[in-house]
């Protein structure tokens, strides 16, 4: 019966996430999207590539510190492996096994760790992502001096105080044996947004899109937020979706936009589907020396 419940879901997000795509392109020709993909500077997308992966590498990063916290010191190339093979299940398999929960199954069966702390530490991961990801959007909207932003300026500054102080006392009230890395686990975060917006830097000039730059990487940060709602498949639908009318209520680029968006997916996917290697040799989980005398 559970089986048959997550296959349901998960061809309703795949049938969301195909409407979603159908609607987009009703509103704009595939074509002209077509015709700025065409023109795509290619030493700019290798650039955009190696920020991606530098971005997973801080996250993979954090993740570790994560696990040490727990008692669990699994060494940077374990923890490396079982990183990629997340990124492949989320993205590839999101019917099968996810990427966060088949980390939380391996970590808890293979080291006995209690459920309820492996589960804080992979939610406690991604707040801290989605908490930067957010706050670097919020920043940028408070930068930017489009007419279109100036009424929610003040939802920007209380967001960005909000959700620091909510962050900060969920950790210290409620799980006090990770509040130790508070910070070095934001500082991480940090560098992982950075990286990806960086990386979105890149992606613009590749398709020759340099004018209104601060717009259309505050549309990505609000697309990946989005993104993460479990309402599609990997964001599929809902980040086209946010990139058009987000172009379109900044008065941006429609095709850019939507080209934009569809690079960084195709980046991911890239990247992702490196992780098929250890689907069929499964990743050996070592801990660091000093762990195991």
């Amino acid at each position: 019966m559970e089986r048959q419940r997550k296959r349901l879901i998960t061809l309703l997000k795949i049938v969301f996430s195909l409407l979603l795509i159908y609607f987009v392109f009703t509103k704009i020709q595939f074509s002209e999207v077509w015709e700025v993909l065409k023109r795509t500077k290619l030493q700019y997308l290798v650039g955009a590539i190696f920020l991606f992966v530098l971005s997973k590498i801080f996250a993979a990063l954090r993740l570790n510190l994560y696990f040490h916290q727990i008692g669990i010191s699994l060494t940077q190339r374990s923890n490396a492996q079982l990183y990629l093979l997340g990124m492949f299940y989320n993205l590839f398999l999101p019917g099968g096994i996810g990427g966060d929960a088949y980390k939380g199954y391996v970590i808890r069966e293979k080291f006995e760790v209690p459920t309820k702390r492996v589960v804080a530490t992979l939610l406690l991961d991604r707040l801290s992502g989605l908490l930067l990801l957010v706050n670097y959007a919020c920043i940028l909207g408070l930068l930017l001096s489009v007419p279109e932003l100036q009424g929610f300026k003040w939802i920007f500054g209380l967001c960005i105080v909000l959700s620091l102080l909510i962050f900060w006392f969920l950790n210290k009230r409620y799980f006090a044996y990770l509040f130790p890395i508070y910070w070095p686990s934001l500082g991480y975060s940090a560098l992982v947004q950075l990286s990806q917006i960086l990386c979105a830097l890149f992606i613009l000039y590749s398709l020759n899109l340099e004018d209104h730059i601060l717009s259309y990487i505050f549309i990505f940060l609000v697309s990946s937020v989005v993104a993460v709602l479990p309402l599609t498949i990997g964001g599929i639908g809902s980040r086209e979706v946010v990139f058009f009318y987000g172009a379109l209520w900044l008065s941006l680029d429609e095709s850019g936009s939507l080209s934009m968006s569809i690079l960084f997916f195709s980046i991911t996917a890239l990247v992702s589907f490196c992780g098929i290697y250890f689907h069929f040799k499964n990743p050996v989980l070592e801990l660091k020396a000093e762990a195991q005398e």
